[in-house]
């Protein structure tokens, strides 16, 4: 994500930084996210909890859902809020841990640490803070009975490294609740002219499926999607809105099970291998149509090159011609139709009618009469609709998201 953004990690953690001081010393500041007392209550805190809360720790509230419908904290607990900002979820997982439980806050943000360690004490609340990042947790292995995190894992550079962290430091058996924010189709576009897009927007947030596909591959097990939440739409923004809708975001709340063993390599090489992954993932990014069409080609001209080489090594290959030009048909028909796709998108007809085009002095080579420049044209004009599909898709996601006028 972030290699293809253009951030660096460095950029990624001042814009965290910066913008959550501001939600610890400044709350009553106009945000592109629900803060407060006014979060707390659309996203479901029950009114007795908030009613707990010390005053200042609510209105620097700045999550995304109510993780305790995960049910991971018990009596006795050494659980983990991570990235707890002003630790709001602390406070409420020090209620479920009991005397003899042990609460750790965690936060990147030096305000926000601040903030509530400050309150902690004035409380008289055994809360342990700890200023660091998801990706290093500074935590003994198989340490930690529970672990809450509550819109933080969308702020995190390398979430897969995150969630390896979540699932070393917890006791096998071990509980995670989490709230945050997952989107339908993915942020593809250069966003580095303006880095606090990431804590801002979408921009950090992961697939939803990606998201549980990280969770299983990490070793978690009974991984329950238990709300999802339209979380945006409480947003002051309209702008925020508008392109929340646009990338099908929201925020959803899942429990999940820390498993006896991690997988193996070869186990989780096979599962990131699987072709409904990859599928998946080039579909979500746009890229169906440059994989039909690199099928196509490869099927057309690989093909011939192999039979062509065996050929010459003597070795004697019969190629079925009809399953060879009918293999070429559909690859070529399935470029179109992802071509055709971006239309939702971007909103034009042209690179369609350049790839029907196209694909049109292909099928006609295949079938009618065969003519190599016509076929070559044909290829040529296909790839061109490809990448003005994909340029189009680009200046749409970015105009969304308010990079362009």
């Amino acid at each position: 994500m972030v290699a293809i953004l253009g951030y660096s990690r460095e950029q990624i953690t001042s814009a965290v930084q910066d913008m959550y001081t501001q939600v610890a010393n400044a709350p009553q500041s106009r945000f592109h996210f629900p803060v407060g007392y006014r979060a707390l209550s659309a996203l479901g805190y029950p009114e007795n909890q908030i009613e707990q809360l010390p005053g200042d720790i609510a209105a620097s509230f700045a999550g995304v859902g109510y993780p305790f419908n995960g049910g991971a904290i018990r009596t006795g607990d050494t659980t983990l809020d991570l990235g707890a900002g002003a630790g709001n979820d602390s406070f409420l997982a020090l209620s479920l841990t009991g005397p003899t439980g042990r609460v750790i806050s965690l936060d990147l943000t030096s305000a926000m640490t601040r903030k509530l360690k400050q309150r902690a004490n004035e409380e008289g609340a055994s809360i342990e803070v700890i200023q660091g990042t998801a990706e290093h947790l500074p935590f003994a292995s198989n340490s930690l009975d529970s672990i809450t995190s509550n819109g933080a894992l969308n702020l995190v550079p390398d979430k897969r490294r995150a969630i390896r962290e979540m699932f070393r430091t917890l006791k096998p058996g071990g509980r995670l609740q989490l709230a945050d924010v997952v989107i339908d189709k993915p942020v593809t576009v250069d966003c580095d002219s303006d880095p606090r897009l990431w804590v801002e927007c979408v921009v950090g947030a992961t697939v939803e499926e990606s998201l549980l596909a990280m969770l299983e591959d990490a070793g978690f097990e009974d991984i329950r999607i238990i709300r999802r939440i339209n979380y945006f739409d409480h947003s002051p923004s309209h702008q925020t809105r508008e392109i929340a809708k646009s990338f099908g975001a929201r925020s959803i709340e899942i429990a999940a099970r820390r498993g006896s063993q991690p997988p193996g390599f070869l186990r989780q090489w096979l599962r990131r291998s699987h072709p409904k992954r990859w599928l998946t993932a080039l579909g979500k990014r746009g890229f169906l149509s440059i994989a039909a069409l690199g099928l196509a080609l490869l099927t057309c001209y690989g093909i011939l090159a192999a039979t062509f080489l065996l050929a010459t090594l003597g070795v004697q290959v019969t190629l079925d011609l009809q399953l060879w030009s009918g293999s070429i048909a559909v690859f070529t028909a399935l470029t179109v139709l992802a071509v055709a796709t971006g239309k939702r998108r971007h909103h034009q007809l042209a690179p369609t009618w350049a790839a029907v085009a196209g694909a049109g002095l292909v099928f006609f080579t295949l079938f009618v009469t065969y003519l190599f420049i016509i076929e070559l044209v044909g290829f040529i004009m296909l790839i061109g609709a490809v990448f003005w599909d994909l340029i189009l898709r680009r200046k749409d996601e970015a105009r969304r998201l308010g990079l362009t006028r």
